[in-house]
Protein backbone atom coordinates (compact mmCIF):
# COMPACT_ATOMS: atom_id res chain seq x y z
CA UNK A 1 0.00 0.00 0.00
CA UNK A 2 1.23 3.39 -1.09
CA UNK A 3 -0.36 5.02 2.06
CA UNK A 4 -2.50 3.91 5.17
CA UNK A 5 -5.92 3.62 5.84
CA UNK A 6 -7.71 6.65 7.12
CA UNK A 7 -7.85 6.59 11.22
CA UNK A 8 -8.93 9.67 14.18
CA UNK A 9 -7.12 12.42 12.51
CA UNK A 10 -8.83 12.18 9.28
CA UNK A 11 -11.84 13.43 10.87
CA UNK A 12 -10.48 16.60 13.17
CA UNK A 13 -9.91 19.87 12.23
CA UNK A 14 -10.93 23.75 12.17
CA UNK A 15 -13.79 25.12 10.62
CA UNK A 16 -12.69 27.94 8.60
CA UNK A 17 -14.69 31.36 7.79
CA UNK A 18 -16.32 32.39 4.66
CA UNK A 19 -19.34 32.07 3.02
CA UNK A 20 -20.18 29.79 -0.38
CA UNK A 21 -20.04 30.76 -4.03
CA UNK A 22 -21.44 27.82 -5.23
CA UNK A 23 -25.04 25.51 -5.18
CA UNK A 24 -25.89 22.09 -3.98
CA UNK A 25 -27.51 20.53 -6.95
CA UNK A 26 -28.51 17.14 -8.66
CA UNK A 27 -26.00 15.69 -11.22
CA UNK A 28 -27.64 12.68 -12.14
CA UNK A 29 -28.42 10.58 -9.11
CA UNK A 30 -25.77 12.51 -6.98
CA UNK A 31 -25.93 15.51 -5.64
CA UNK A 32 -22.92 17.69 -5.75
CA UNK A 33 -21.84 20.84 -4.96
CA UNK A 34 -21.15 23.44 -8.14
CA UNK A 35 -19.15 26.25 -8.44
CA UNK A 36 -18.28 28.28 -11.80
CA UNK A 37 -15.38 29.99 -13.03
CA UNK A 38 -16.18 33.61 -14.34
CA UNK A 39 -16.52 33.14 -17.47
CA UNK A 40 -18.80 30.23 -16.79
CA UNK A 41 -17.15 28.15 -19.06
CA UNK A 42 -16.92 24.30 -18.28
CA UNK A 43 -14.09 22.99 -20.64
CA UNK A 44 -11.36 22.76 -18.17
CA UNK A 45 -12.97 21.38 -15.14
CA UNK A 46 -12.13 19.69 -11.60
CA UNK A 47 -13.73 16.67 -10.16
CA UNK A 48 -13.22 17.61 -6.44
CA UNK A 49 -12.78 14.26 -4.06
CA UNK A 50 -13.52 15.37 -0.12
CA UNK A 51 -12.25 13.90 2.93
CA UNK A 52 -14.43 11.78 4.88
CA UNK A 53 -16.41 15.01 6.31
CA UNK A 54 -17.84 15.45 2.99
CA UNK A 55 -19.19 17.65 0.23
CA UNK A 56 -21.47 20.09 2.36
CA UNK A 57 -18.18 21.21 5.07
CA UNK A 58 -18.07 24.84 4.43
CA UNK A 59 -14.06 24.58 4.25
CA UNK A 60 -14.20 21.99 1.50
CA UNK A 61 -16.46 24.31 -0.53
CA UNK A 62 -14.39 27.56 0.32
CA UNK A 63 -11.28 25.03 -1.61
CA UNK A 64 -13.73 24.73 -4.51
CA UNK A 65 -14.65 28.37 -4.94
CA UNK A 66 -10.71 28.62 -4.94
CA UNK A 67 -10.46 26.77 -7.64
CA UNK A 68 -13.04 28.34 -9.75
CA UNK A 69 -11.84 31.72 -9.21
CA UNK A 70 -9.00 30.32 -10.89
CA UNK A 71 -10.78 29.96 -14.25
CA UNK A 72 -12.20 26.24 -13.32
CA UNK A 73 -15.49 24.22 -13.47
CA UNK A 74 -15.57 22.83 -10.07
CA UNK A 75 -17.86 19.44 -9.49
CA UNK A 76 -17.55 18.28 -5.84
CA UNK A 77 -19.97 15.03 -5.74
CA UNK A 78 -21.42 13.56 -2.17
CA UNK A 79 -19.13 10.67 -1.98
CA UNK A 80 -20.80 9.02 1.33
CA UNK A 81 -24.65 8.80 0.00
CA UNK A 82 -25.63 11.28 2.59
CA UNK A 83 -23.79 9.91 5.62
CA UNK A 84 -20.30 11.95 5.68
CA UNK A 85 -18.83 12.43 8.84
CA UNK A 86 -19.76 15.36 10.94
CA UNK A 87 -16.73 18.24 11.45
CA UNK A 88 -17.71 18.23 15.14
CA UNK A 89 -17.16 15.06 17.34
CA UNK A 90 -19.59 15.97 19.91
CA UNK A 91 -22.22 15.86 16.76
CA UNK A 92 -21.38 12.27 15.94
CA UNK A 93 -23.55 9.15 17.49
CA UNK A 94 -22.05 8.12 21.16
CA UNK A 95 -18.89 5.59 20.19
CA UNK A 96 -18.75 6.48 16.82
CA UNK A 97 -16.22 4.24 15.13
CA UNK A 98 -14.22 4.97 11.86
CA UNK A 99 -13.50 1.41 10.85
CA UNK A 100 -17.12 0.69 11.32
CA UNK A 101 -18.51 3.56 9.06
CA UNK A 102 -15.52 2.38 6.70
CA UNK A 103 -16.49 -1.15 6.50
CA UNK A 104 -20.46 -1.42 7.05
CA UNK A 105 -23.14 -2.28 6.55
CA UNK A 106 -23.55 0.22 4.20
CA UNK A 107 -19.94 1.18 4.49
CA UNK A 108 -17.89 3.73 2.07
CA UNK A 109 -15.43 1.43 0.56
CA UNK A 110 -14.48 1.53 -3.56
CA UNK A 111 -17.82 -0.78 -4.32
CA UNK A 112 -19.90 2.33 -2.81
CA UNK A 113 -17.67 5.11 -4.13
CA UNK A 114 -16.71 3.68 -7.58
CA UNK A 115 -20.14 3.91 -9.20
CA UNK A 116 -20.76 7.64 -7.66
CA UNK A 117 -17.26 8.96 -9.54
CA UNK A 118 -18.06 7.10 -12.55
CA UNK A 119 -21.12 8.36 -12.71
CA UNK A 120 -20.40 12.19 -12.25
CA UNK A 121 -17.74 11.57 -14.53
CA UNK A 122 -19.91 10.52 -17.38
CA UNK A 123 -22.43 13.66 -16.42
CA UNK A 124 -19.46 15.60 -16.95
CA UNK A 125 -18.29 14.59 -20.35
CA UNK A 126 -22.12 14.11 -21.42
CA UNK A 127 -23.63 16.40 -19.80
CA UNK A 128 -21.88 19.69 -18.77
CA UNK A 129 -19.55 20.40 -21.37
CA UNK A 130 -16.22 18.99 -19.51
CA UNK A 131 -13.87 18.42 -22.08
CA UNK A 132 -10.29 17.87 -19.65
CA UNK A 133 -11.30 16.91 -15.87
CA UNK A 134 -8.34 17.62 -12.92
CA UNK A 135 -8.63 14.99 -10.18
CA UNK A 136 -8.67 17.05 -6.65
CA UNK A 137 -8.67 14.60 -3.81
CA UNK A 138 -7.96 15.42 -0.04
CA UNK A 139 -7.41 12.38 2.51
CA UNK A 140 -10.04 9.77 1.44
CA UNK A 141 -10.56 11.48 -1.55
CA UNK A 142 -7.52 11.03 -2.89
CA UNK A 143 -7.10 7.08 -3.29
CA UNK A 144 -9.86 7.81 -6.35
CA UNK A 145 -8.18 10.85 -7.91
CA UNK A 146 -5.05 8.17 -8.72
CA UNK A 147 -7.83 5.21 -9.12
CA UNK A 148 -9.45 6.94 -11.76
CA UNK A 149 -6.52 8.57 -13.52
CA UNK A 150 -7.02 6.75 -16.86
CA UNK A 151 -7.84 7.79 -20.13
CA UNK A 152 -11.53 8.76 -20.61
CA UNK A 153 -11.70 9.09 -16.94
CA UNK A 154 -9.67 11.92 -15.12
CA UNK A 155 -6.39 13.71 -17.23
CA UNK A 156 -4.36 14.53 -14.32
CA UNK A 157 -4.71 14.70 -10.52
CA UNK A 158 -3.91 16.45 -7.23
CA UNK A 159 -4.07 14.71 -4.10
CA UNK A 160 -2.94 16.05 -0.34
CA UNK A 161 -1.99 13.76 2.38
CA UNK A 162 -3.88 10.89 0.90
CA UNK A 163 -4.92 7.64 2.63
CA UNK A 164 -6.45 4.38 1.23
CA UNK A 165 -4.31 4.59 -1.62
CA UNK A 166 -2.79 0.73 -3.26
CA UNK A 167 0.87 0.37 -4.42
CA UNK A 168 -0.65 -1.14 -7.63
CA UNK A 169 -3.50 1.80 -8.28
CA UNK A 170 -0.64 4.42 -7.75
CA UNK A 171 1.68 2.31 -10.20
CA UNK A 172 -1.93 2.00 -12.60
CA UNK A 173 -1.58 5.82 -13.46
CA UNK A 174 -1.94 6.94 -16.94
CA UNK A 175 -1.37 10.97 -16.34
CA UNK A 176 0.39 13.34 -14.36
CA UNK A 177 0.07 13.21 -10.41
CA UNK A 178 1.24 15.41 -8.02
CA UNK A 179 1.43 15.34 -4.51
CA UNK A 180 1.18 17.70 -1.10
CA UNK A 181 2.72 16.12 1.82
CA UNK A 182 2.66 16.83 5.50
CA UNK A 183 5.87 16.25 7.73
CA UNK A 184 4.12 14.61 10.49
CA UNK A 185 1.38 12.25 9.20
CA UNK A 186 0.59 8.40 10.19
CA UNK A 187 -0.92 7.64 7.13
CA UNK A 188 1.25 9.01 4.58
CA UNK A 189 4.26 8.63 6.84
CA UNK A 190 8.31 9.12 5.23
CA UNK A 191 8.12 5.51 4.29
CA UNK A 192 5.40 5.18 2.38
CA UNK A 193 6.28 8.63 0.55
CA UNK A 194 9.63 7.07 -0.73
CA UNK A 195 7.73 4.10 -1.62
CA UNK A 196 5.35 5.98 -3.86
CA UNK A 197 8.46 7.94 -4.67
CA UNK A 198 10.14 4.77 -6.11
CA UNK A 199 6.76 3.53 -7.73
CA UNK A 200 6.18 7.00 -9.17
CA UNK A 201 10.02 6.88 -10.84
CA UNK A 202 9.25 3.86 -12.79
CA UNK A 203 6.20 4.89 -14.37
CA UNK A 204 7.03 6.95 -17.13
CA UNK A 205 4.53 9.88 -16.00
CA UNK A 206 4.84 13.33 -14.93
CA UNK A 207 4.90 13.62 -11.30
CA UNK A 208 5.42 15.81 -8.06
CA UNK A 209 5.63 15.47 -4.31
CA UNK A 210 5.99 18.56 -2.40
CA UNK A 211 6.32 18.04 1.42
CA UNK A 212 5.67 20.86 3.57
CA UNK A 213 6.97 20.96 7.15
CA UNK A 214 5.11 21.77 10.66
CA UNK A 215 1.99 20.50 9.38
CA UNK A 216 0.18 17.43 10.12
CA UNK A 217 -2.60 15.11 8.22
CA UNK A 218 -5.59 17.00 6.44
CA UNK A 219 -3.78 20.62 6.69
CA UNK A 220 -4.50 21.24 3.21
CA UNK A 221 -8.04 21.46 4.20
CA UNK A 222 -8.72 21.32 7.89
CA UNK A 223 -5.31 23.60 9.44
CA UNK A 224 -5.50 25.93 12.26
CA UNK A 225 -5.22 28.93 9.52
CA UNK A 226 -4.47 31.35 12.21
CA UNK A 227 -0.90 30.09 12.78
CA UNK A 228 1.05 31.60 9.86
CA UNK A 229 3.28 28.63 9.45
CA UNK A 230 0.01 26.44 9.02
CA UNK A 231 -1.61 29.12 7.01
CA UNK A 232 1.35 28.74 4.79
CA UNK A 233 1.70 25.43 4.04
CA UNK A 234 -2.13 25.04 3.31
CA UNK A 235 -2.38 28.02 0.87
CA UNK A 236 1.13 27.10 -0.55
CA UNK A 237 -0.17 23.36 -1.58
CA UNK A 238 -2.97 24.94 -2.81
CA UNK A 239 -0.64 26.98 -5.38
CA UNK A 240 0.93 23.82 -6.17
CA UNK A 241 -2.19 22.58 -7.10
CA UNK A 242 -2.96 25.38 -9.57
CA UNK A 243 -0.02 25.38 -10.93
CA UNK A 244 -0.36 21.53 -11.60
CA UNK A 245 -3.43 22.30 -13.49
CA UNK A 246 -2.34 25.38 -15.25
CA UNK A 247 0.43 23.05 -16.68
CA UNK A 248 -1.05 20.01 -17.38
CA UNK A 249 -4.96 20.19 -17.92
Amino acid sequence: MASNPPAACCTIGVKHEGEAKGQIKQVGDVEVYLTYPPNNETKRAILLLTDVIGHRFINAQLIADQFAANGYFVVMPDLFHGDPIDPVPENRPPGFDLMKWLQGPPGHLTERVDPVVKAVLKEMKDNLGCERIGGVGYCFGAKYAVRFLQPGNIDVSYVAHPSFVEADELAAIKGPLSIAAAETDSIFPAPKRHESEEILAKINQPYQINLFSGVEHGFAVRADITKPIIRFAKESAFTQAVVWFNQHL
